[in-house]
Parts: structure tokens; C-alpha cells; sequence
């Protein structure tokens, strides 16, 4: 089953560690996620840049609507994410819980992957019914 991993960042924290603390972090932090994709259990995954280069599409008032920042207002900052193959929800959060950049402050969130599938499945022959006729 796949899980996204939400992973959050603190900039003042970040900010406050010295550069060998981030280096330490970052070295074990990847060292980590290496062994993950050896073991079958990590897939895609990406680090996001601040905020502050965030921008938010909705719809108001008939048409598209821009904002600058993160659509929610939150008070920790969404780091990045990544695809995980677990088991299940235990085996996700024991996979999750040695990974070595918590020590350091980084915060995860795990979210079970919707299976959509059968939902595109529905809809792809719906279309297809729609176009033939």
C-alpha cells in the first residue's frame, strides 16, 4: 500500500542550527532514504521550495482566482513529500519513526494513497459511452 509522507520544516529552527547540525541532518536524513528505495519502500519523492513562492489557484466568482502563499494558513511549512510502500499504517509509522532528521526537529505526516482506480475506470467509460455517441 502506498503512503505520502508529508514532511514539515520549521525555518526559525532550520535558521538556528549550526552547519554542521544541518549537514549531520541532511547526510543522515538521505542515508536513510537511500536504504528506503533499496528496500523496496520508498518511491517518488521532492523537497518544496518556501512559502513564500507558493501560489494558490480556486475558484471565486465564476473564474479563477490567484493568491500568493499556501491555500491554508498554517504554521509549519510542508518541506516536501515522498511516496512510501508499507504494509500498512504500523508498518508505515515503523519505517517512518527511525528516520534519522526527527531528532533534528523534522515532523511527518502520513497519509494513506487513495486507490482511484475504479473511479477512473467508471469515468473513462462514460467519456467513452459520451463520445461514441
Amino acid at each position: 500500500m502506498k503512503y505520502i509522507c508529508l514532511g514539515y520544516y520549521d525555518p526559525a529552527k532550520h535558521a538556528s542550527m549550526t552547519e554542521e547540525e544541518r549537514n549531520a541532518m541532511f547526510d543522515e536524513g538521505f542515508e536513510y532514504d537511500d536504504y528506503l528505495r533499496a528496500n523496496g519502500h520508498a518511491g517518488a519523492g521532492i523537497a518544496l521550495q518556501p512559502s513564500e513562492n507558493v501560489l494558490t489557484l480556486s475558484w471565486k466568482n465564476g473564474k479563477v482566482a490567484t493568491t500568493d502563499g499556501p491555500y491554508a494558513e498554517t504554521k509549519e511549512q510542508l518541506g516536501g513529500f515522498g511516496v512510501l510502500e508499507a504494509r500498512d499504517m504500523n508498518h508505515a509509522i515503523q519505517l517512518v519513526s527511525v528516520h534519522p532528521t526527527l531528532k533534528y526537529g523534522a515532523v511527518f505526516e502520513i497519509r494513506p494513497a487513495a486507490d482511484m482506480s475504479e473511479m477512473i475506470q467508471k469515468s473513462e467509460q462514460r467519456r467513452l459511452k459520451g463520445a461514441a455517441q
